[in-house]
């Protein structure tokens, strides 16, 4: 088996695609057992600056230092359970000792299987705006929609302040249940949960529309991928090509 190593930015977000990998290895391999797994965390208050100050070169030597532990740490390939990280990600993908799972290119894959052609997304500022799944729906052929700048910037602020800090009460989690709904309003199928904190709060059961859970789908992936024992590159983003659902 292959060994994961997750990539940390958020504690929240790496926590839940910790123990979904978990739960998937022993689903695939029998109670108890999982792929191994090796964990670094390098304070996301260390990338803060930069994340204010639109300056990915100011993000990208914590994401660097933290995949070059998990390489020393013997992980195979890692998985950063991050959306709005992989801006940074993108541009230093080359220089990591390591090969990742693109967590955009994994939801691509998911939307294409289940066939949804127009697809909402929560999530930062930076993930709504940014180009990350702009990119990747766009070689999908889905079309992505966001909500509106104000609210974006509602979300933004709840994602920091409330669900990077562990605090998920109702008053949290109803803006983005509006959210979804004013999304469906204009025509989203299923909406992508683009903070991997988001799931925490909002899930099929409360969402107005289908899920699309970011930070499970990439985590149960991730295992599968190491219960595979896929030959994999030495380096870049690891193909998205596993046969079967996540």
């Amino acid at each position: 088996m292959l060994t994961i190593g997750i990539l940390a930015h958020s504690s929240e977000g790496a926590s839940l695609c910790f123990r979904t990998i978990c739960h998937a290895g022993s689903e695939l391999l029998g109670e108890h057992m999982h792929p191994p797994i090796v964990l670094s965390a390098i304070p996301m208050g260390l990338s803060m600056p930069g994340w204010r100050a639109n300056d990915l070169a100011q993000v990208e030597p914590q994401l660097l230092e933290g995949a070059h532990r998990l390489a020393r740490a013997g992980a195979d390939f890692f998985v950063c359970p991050d959306n709005t990280a992989h801006l940074a990600l993108e541009r230093c993908i080359d220089r990591l000792p390591l090969p990742g799972l693109h967590i955009a290119e994994v939801i691509g894959s998911e939307i294409r299987r289940r066939g949804f052609s127009r697809v909402g997304l929560l999530g930062t500022r930076w993930t709504m705006a940014g180009e990350v799944y702009r990119r990747a729906l766009a070689a999908a052929a889905v079309e992505r929609l966001v909500p509106e700048p104000d609210e974006q910037e509602v979300l933004h602020g709840l994602i920091f302040a409330e669900l990077c800090n562990g605090r998920f009460g109702p008053a949290v989690t109803a803006p983005f249940l509006r959210a979804i709904e004013r999304l469906r309003a204009r025509g989203a199928e299923a909406v992508i949960l683009g903070c991997t904190e988001i799931p925490i709060i909002v899930d099929d059961a409360n969402s107005a529309l289908p899920t699309l859970d970011t930070t499970r789908l990439l985590a149960r992936y991730a295992a599968r991928l190491a219960v595979s024992g896929a030959e994999l590159p030495a380096n870049g983003w690891v193909g998205v090509d596993l046969p079967g659902s996540i």
